[in-house]
């Protein structure tokens, strides 16, 4: 299965949900650069060969951002912004509101896994959504109805 040639920049929910579930061999095979920034970095706690960590060069932006939400989610979106037309992987509502802002091309977790299952690289995400809620990452009743309605697992 060919790894598609698109690059995301990533705060720390997605790895974190995905690293308690042993499910982190998803996103190399959904993107051929994943970003993070420095502070991801040290919220994840951990580093793998295809986790890129880039410096944010606008430490101004960062620290605007950082009234509203938190580090990681700042750090992300402001090197989100300096690598232009890149997309950003987010669930936080605030930070999302904040990306918003910028007109950033913005998925979430759930976003993701869809599109793993729409590339082939997980056969269903019944399976992994559930273990996602065993491990205190919360989706929406809403949200995982709809996500199991478009991969046709409902």
């Amino acid at each position: 299965m060919p790894i598609l040639q698109e690059s995301i920049v990533s705060d720390s929910t997605c790895l974190i949900g995905l690293e308690r579930i042993n499910r982190l061999d998803i996103l190399p095979q959904l993107y051929s650069t994943f970003w993070i920034p420095p502070a991801v970095k040290a919220e994840v706690g951990f580093a793998l060969p295809w986790l890129k960590v880039r410096q944010v060069e606008n430490q101004t932006l960062v620290n605007s951002f950082r009234s509203q939400i938190g580090w990681g989610e700042s750090e992300a979106i402001a090197l989100a912004l300096e690598l232009e037309a890149i997309t950003i992987l987010l669930d936080d509502k605030k930070a999302r509101r904040v990306a918003e802002q910028f007109d950033l091309s913005m998925t979430g977790t759930v976003g993701m896994l869809l599109k793993a299952k729409r590339q082939g690289v997980v056969d269903m995400i019944s399976p992994i959504l559930g273990a996602l809620g065993t491990v205190e990452f919360h989706i929406s009743p809403a949200l995982r109805r709809r996500a199991l309605e478009l991969a046709n697992e409902s």
